[in-house]
């Protein structure tokens, strides 16, 4: 599952575990958009002992369930690049589990499209869209983007340029993949989260029973995932920015990134009238994407990847959101499920988010 920073692709990821059939990982792997920079080229054994040894002590590991001696060998014998990491891990894990099929959840992972392709043929991808006035301001209160010093009060505004930058990186590559993309929008999923189910499983063949998701329920569809705190149960995550967002700096942000909202489906506050930008706001713009493209450079060149030091298990922790221990196994009730659209069915996602 890939999508728009903190857009909802947990809450879908969770959704397809919860249904059956799915080899159960709590975690976002990283193993595209953060081991394999940091660890190089995975066909020399060196770099594999080396991304070996930090993974197996970090949570990544530990939500697995695995054997350590017995995923290290695999890994070490029969590993040659980014996506065998990856696939021997999710098989070993659905072996374990009796599971038939793995999904992957790494919203950056989206970046590294056309590498996911090639190392996995058979790869589907769902790309979750969220509105970029929401993403930047959940993406600001966590303070995850602030590229300038002097932008302390403006890091959402930086935010929305790098929702665009991740948003349009993603269609760009799915639309290369033909039919083995499709693109949901979170807003459909918390709306109408029985039709989005349905369009999901048509995609990649496999029953999305909603009933049986709200039953079983992993991670954020029973414990909605949110970055802010004190929430009531009549929580709505879709369209906060409504109140949440200054009107200067609703006007900035839209005025910066608007045509992209646009494009994706999502309605200007002022209607479907774009401001100009100023010769400050295309400065402004223009500045936060070379920062974006500078950072994603240094993150991929060999040369300064050497110079960095060895990526430890702590900052795998740090970086990642995993479970620190293996997979607690849930089984659907026997207890008799409503009818599809039975009004009396609690439904859990009209107060989900995905860690916003």
């Amino acid at each position: 599952m890939l999508g728009s920073p903190r857009s909802g692709t947990t809450l879908l990821y969770d959704m397809l575990l919860s249904a059956g059939g799915f080899a159960v990982y709590l975690a976002e792997s990283n193993v595209f958009n953060l081991l394999a920079p940091r660890f190089g080229d995975l066909s020399e054994r060196r770099n594999r002992e080396r991304a070996v040894r930090a993974w197996l002590t970090s949570k990544l590991f530990r939500a697995t369930g695995l054997d350590a001696d017995g995923i290290s060998a695999k890994l070490l014998d029969e590993c040659r690049n980014t996506g065998d990491f990856l696939r021997i891990v999710m098989e070993e894990i659905a072996l374990l589990q009796g599971a038939q099929r793995w999904a992957e959840n790494s919203p950056e992972a989206m970046l590294h499209l056309p590498a996911i392709k090639r190392f996995i043929p058979d790869a589907l991808v769902v790309h979750i869209v969220r509105d970029g006035r929401d993403v930047a301001m959940s993406l600001g209160k966590v303070r995850y983007v602030r590229p300038f010093p002097w932008e302390r009060n403006q890091s959402r505004v930086a935010a929305g340029v790098y929702w665009e930058w991740m948003v349009r990186q993603g269609r760009t590559y799915g639309k290369a993949l033909g039919p083995d993309y499709l693109e949901v929008h979170f807003e459909d999923l918390i709306a109408d989260p029985r039709a989005t189910l349905t369009k999901v499983a048509g995609f990649i063949e496999h029953d999305l029973d909603y009933e049986r998701i709200v039953r079983v329920g992993y991670g954020s569809v029973s414990n909605p995932n949110t970055s802010f705190s004190g929430h009531s149960t009549d929580f709505n995550p879709v369209g906060r920015w409504k109140h949440g967002l200054a009107a200067s700096e609703l006007r900035r942000l839209e005025a910066m990134v608007g045509p992209t909202l646009q494009e994706f489906g999502y309605p200007l506050s002022r209607g479907e009238r774009l401001e100009p930008m100023s010769v400050e706001l295309r400065a402004e713009r223009a500045a936060h994407l070379g920062y974006i493209a500078a950072k994603q450079w240094f993150k991929r060149n060999r040369l300064l990847r050497s110079l960095r030091p060895q990526l430890t298990s702590e900052e795998i922790d740090q970086t990642v959101l995993a479970d620190d221990h293996a997979p607690r196994l849930h089984q659907p009730d026997s207890v008799a499920i409503t009818a599809a659209g039975d009004s009396s069915t609690a439904d859990p996602y009209a107060s989900s988010e995905h860690g916003s």
